[in-house]
């Protein structure tokens, strides 16, 4: 079994392009089956003044690649739209 700590270390990099996503900042959990099913970070830019609340990426399961001792790759990640184009 793997602790949240342990992930939290762990530098998510989308294999796509070489991205850097950052670390794991929590994890959504389907609470009938005990099973992960996605991973949730937090956007390097915060958006919206001294009190905004910084985007989140969600990585679910079936994107994960592969968790090695350092680093999580992971693939087809879309980053959160943080300006609108109009």
């Amino acid at each position: 079994m793997v602790k949240l700590s342990e992930l939290q270390v762990k530098e998510i990099i989308v294999i796509n392009d070489g991205r850097r996503l950052g670390h794991i900042s929590d994890l959504e959990i389907d609470p009938d089956k005990g099973r992960i099913i996605a991973l949730i970070v937090y956007g390097r830019e915060k958006k919206g003044g001294f009190f905004g609340k910084p985007d989140e990426i969600m990585i679910y399961w079936e994107q994960i690649v592969t968790i090695g001792s350092e680093v999580i790759l992971v693939r087809d990640v879309v980053s959160p739209n943080l300006y609108i184009e109009g």
